[in-house]
């Protein structure tokens, strides 16, 4: 029997579905992300000590930073998830682009955008 080179029309169905909701999920994480950020400048100190201001000021300015950050690193996650279902249309998701073998269905129910089988991620760092 040959070696299957890509996952079945219904195979490629149920990573569609998992990705979907992991995309509905992450674009909630980073639409609270930027109204998070949006709304940080409502929480004024202007009553408050001169002291706690400049204390309140960093902590602000951290806080922004990081959720920035992360809102960031939530915007690609979601840019990977949306590849990864133009994959799926075009019937090569799954496919290792290194090796041009499937990624085994653990490794894609685990991390749904991944491009590299595990094999090929971990030869490269040595």
């Amino acid at each position: 029997m040959a070696e299957k080179t890509r996952y079945t029309d219904d195979e490629l169905l149920e990573f569609k579905e998992l990705i979907l909701k992991k995309l509905d999920l992450a674009k909630k994480d980073y639409d609270q992300f930027i109204s998070t950020l949006m709304n940080r400048d409502g929480n004024s100190v202007d009553d408050t000590s001169p002291t706690y201001k400049v204390m309140e000021e960093g902590f602000t300015t951290q806080s922004k930073e990081e959720i920035s950050s992360l809102a960031a690193r939530q915007l690609k996650y979601i840019k990977n998830l949306q590849a990864a279902l133009v994959r799926i249309e075009n019937k090569t998701y799954g496919v290792c682009r290194a090796t041009g073998k499937l990624i085994p269905k653990e490794r894609l129910r685990a991390v749904p955008h991944a491009t590299l089988s595990i094999e090929h991620k971990l030869s490269r760092k040595h």
